[in-house]
């Protein structure tokens, strides 16, 4: 599954790894918070180190379906359901901020985008009060926004009882920012690891982290990665991992030229591509949708072919070019964590929290980090940094954190007995599928991928979930904190930093 944003082959980027080697600040991962702050950094005179376990904009910024805005279908709605007016102020003032930044980098850089109108939209009357809603908030938060009525949205070819509109947000290509930001942040003499994993972070004595490679040391670490690799604080348990899935089509006729996201049932994003906000010689069209947490679907394939058929019925003789899927987190109390990691002398810092919504919270993040690493008094922050640093959590926010908690404690015990339901040995299942099974008291996943049968051990290497297959994908995903493992075990994301083990398949031909 290759991101349209991904067509081309990227040219090989980065320095050898020289273990041992002490930097300013060394950053986590090469996505756009990662390079985004190691840029802000690098413009301030520090020496920034960037460690990336996969290439440039490997996950999350990869599959962004590259739409910049502040509007974010009813998220602002949801946080002011049950939060002050100031807190969702200060978010949307924190997007805008990251908006401003990431827009006048791409004017510097020479990074096409278009500026479109973006809607959030009712699919059918029953989701009106809640646009109205989605409205309100928005008028509260200082954003100049219109309520559309159904006869205005006549053009649309798809259902639409009516919508909120937003003018001048973005469109973008999120790969081709994400290689501006390498290219400027090794030009400001910069230093870029890829292919290196850290497989820890340490505070004390000294600021580092840990590769299989060797150590590298500095005055302050950043974790860009998602959600954080280290378990200080417990932030795998205070945000939900979600993945979510894009499709991008040639459609006859005339694309929409605006952005456009629903708000009830299941949610369509619909992004239009050119020239000018995408890989050179596209015009296609980008529908994504079809989320739910890691490891809790019934079929991630059947996902995507739902994406494929709402397409084609819309846009009648759409054909599809690409298909990928992303992954992010949504905080419990719906406003990204952004700071000094506890317990850790602030000298390692992170981010996450996103909630599919990175373009612009990537930025604004990197605005903050940058700002306490450089040390900035707090009177000479912006009032969002303030703000948003000092929210209380109220109890929606414990509530919502309760129930993922017990869906996670569910999983953890239903993984655990379904396994024992089935032994080993297993027939060979065919390919692009995978099966869990028991082989003395541990659960094994096998798994058949381009012709390859291989065994691995299927409890995760963060807190022992039994992992569950993705047919999408072709991996093992985990249901309780969003880790990711290849079929032959290799880590892909989230909290866990270990492999899987390779186990003996016993199963028949």
């Amino acid at each position: 599954m290759t991101p349209l944003w991904k067509t081309l082959p990227s040219a090989s980027q980065g320095t050898p790894f020289a273990p041992d080697a002490h930097h300013d600040v060394i950053v986590v991962g090469a996505g756009l918070t990662g390079l985004s702050t190691a840029v802000m950094l690098a413009r301030e005179g520090r020496d920034v180190a960037v460690v990336e376990a996969g290439a440039i904009a490997e996950l999350a910024s990869g599959g962004n379906t590259g739409k910049l805005s502040v509007l974010q279908g009813d998220r602002l709605s949801r946080i002011r359901r049950h939060h002050p007016a100031s807190l969702v102020r200060a978010y949307v003032d924190a997007n805008r901020a990251g908006m401003r930044w990431l827009t006048s980098f791409a004017d510097e850089a020479g990074v096409p985008y278009l500026r479109r109108t973006d809607h959030s939209y009712a699919a059918s009357t029953d989701g009106m009060d809640a646009l109205q809603r989605v409205h309100d908030a928005a008028r509260e938060a200082g954003l100049p926004v219109r309520m559309l009525a159904a006869g205005d949205l006549s053009t649309s070819p798809f259902p639409a009882a009516g919508a909120v509109a937003l003018d001048d947000q973005v469109t973008i290509d999120p790969v081709r920012v994400a290689q501006a930001l390498v290219g400027e942040l090794l030009a400001a003499g910069g230093t870029l690891h890829t292919g290196v994993r850290v497989i820890g972070t340490h505070a004390l004595p000294h600021p580092r982290i840990q590769t299989a490679a060797g150590s590298l040391f500095a005055d302050h670490v950043v974790l860009a990665t998602g959600t954080p690799t280290i378990d200080r604080g417990l932030y795998f348990a205070k945000v939900r991992g979600m993945r979510s899935y894009c499709v991008s089509f040639r459609v006859p006729g005339r694309l929409p030229e605006a952005t456009f996201i629903s708000i009830d049932g299941q949610t369509r994003s619909i992004r239009p591509v050119s020239d000018s906000d995408g890989p050179a010689g596209t015009a296609q069209l980008v529908v994504g949708g079809s989320g739910h947490p890691v490891g809790r679907s019934d079929g991630e394939k059947a996902a995507v072919e739902d994406l494929i058929e709402w397409t084609t019925r819309f846009f009648p003789g759409a054909e599809e070019t690409h298909r990928w899927s992303a992954q992010d987190y949504e905080s419990h109390n719906l406003i990204p964590f952004v700071g000094a990691m506890p317990r850790s002398l602030g000298r390692i810092r992170f981010a996450t929290g996103y909630a599919k919504w990175g373009l612009s919270n990537a930025p604004a993040a990197a605005l903050r980090l940058t700002a306490e690493i450089l040390g900035t008094p707090r009177h000479e922050r912006s009032r969002w940094m303030t703000t948003i640093g000092t929210r209380l959590t109220v109890p929606a926010d414990l509530g919502r954190g309760a129930i993922e908690g017990a869906k996670v404690a569910a999983e953890l015990a239903s993984g655990w007995r379904d396994a024992e339901s089935t032994s080993v040995p297993v027939a060979r299942p065919s390919e692009g599928h995978g099966v869990v099974a028991n082989t003395s008291g541990r659960p094994v996943g096998v798994s058949t991928v381009d012709g390859v049968t291989r065994a691995v051990d299927a409890v995760c290497t963060h807190l022992g979930g039994v992992l569950d297959w993705n047919d999408a994908e072709c991996t093992w995903d985990c249901p309780l904190h969003a880790s990711r493992f290849a079929p032959d075990g290799t880590r892909i994301e989230g909290p866990a930093v270990r492999d899987l083990k390779s186990r003996p398949h016993h199963g028949g031909q």
